[in-house]
């Protein structure tokens, strides 16, 4: 408590001696600090930011790092993003084709230095969040850049990463925003009471068992909001059809200890995150979609 306001006063004094040139810099931090919490993010979110069920678990403790067509909540604890949320809308027809970079860049807002090497000879792949493919389409060449940040990876076997989860990505994109024409995608990693740590890195790195995707549509006057959650181990072949995954959106927070759109009135919210509904998503067809690797 002292130290707290002594660091108030010290603010004071140095106000007081210096107004000119402390008095602007105050005023753009606020400024800057307000931009980023009611403008920017917001516009990244639908119905409210993921929050921690529990406060007191470091493990579900994460910063918000704002990004080029996606926002991350990342936990330097478990050096996963804990949850990442974007949108889609139709590719246009304009879209740029951008060459895929062959390299991942360490974040610099990271606390931990998680580099491209960490993951090298682990057996595992470099798992998106927010998809290459999707953010490049949509988002332009600062949006796939900002797909290959370190903070938006996690390790993925090569069976999922590859081939189910590449599936479910190219269904979001190609079926389910077509279809909508506008989704918002929260999706994350879900780990185990005493998580495998990433051996081939020096820094702490868990492995997750398993990982969630959510889909939710905008409500509006004329129609609901529609929501599907999937569920998808480390585990899988990859030749699964995604029906077999799907589950409910209590589930996934009852796994990650986060809750998800808050911002819904709370029947509205109890329906989309307790109810499963799968007719408006047209899984039978998205089941047909073949992975682009072997």
């Amino acid at each position: 408590m002292n130290k707290t306001l002594n660091f108030f006063l010290a603010g004071c004094r140095l106000i007081q001696t210096y107004p000119r040139v402390t008095i602007p810099i105050l005023i753009l931090i606020l400024c800057g600090y307000g931009y980023e919490t009611l403008i920017a993010r917001p516009a990244l979110l639908y119905q409210g930011s993921p929050q921690a069920i529990s406060t007191f678990n470091k493990n579900t403790w994460f910063r918000t790092l704002r990004n080029n067509g996606f926002i991350v909540g990342y936990s330097d604890v478990r050096g996963n993003p804990l949850w990442v949320e974007y949108a889609l809308t139709p590719v246009p027809d304009n879209a740029p084709h951008l060459k895929r970079p062959s390299h991942f860049q360490t974040d610099w807002r990271a606390l931990n230095r998680v580099s491209h090497d960490d993951y090298t000879k682990s057996g595992f792949d470099r798992g998106h969040n927010a998809p290459n493919h999707a953010m490049s389409m949509l988002y332009g060449k600062y949006g796939q850049a900002d797909s290959f940040l370190m903070t938006n990876i996690s390790p993925q076997r090569p069976k999922l990463n590859q081939q189910i989860w590449q599936r479910l990505e190219d269904a979001e994109l190609s079926f389910f925003a077509k279809n909508f024409g506008k989704v918002w995608v929260i999706t994350g990693a879900i780990f185990g009471d005493n998580p495998e740590k990433l051996s081939s890195s020096l820094w702490h790195i868990d492995v997750p068992k398993a990982f969630y995707k959510i889909y939710v549509t905008e409500e509006s006057d004329s129609k609901p909001a529609f929501a599907l959650a999937f569920i998808m181990p480390q585990t899988v072949t990859g030749k699964e059809a995604l029906s077999q995954f799907v589950t409910t959106i209590d589930t996934v927070e009852a796994q990650t200890g986060l809750d998800f759109l808050a911002d819904f009135d709370d029947k509205t919210e109890a329906h989309l995150e307790g109810t499963i509904e799968t007719a408006p998503w047209n899984l039978n067809a998205v089941n047909k979609i073949t992975s682009r690797y072997p």
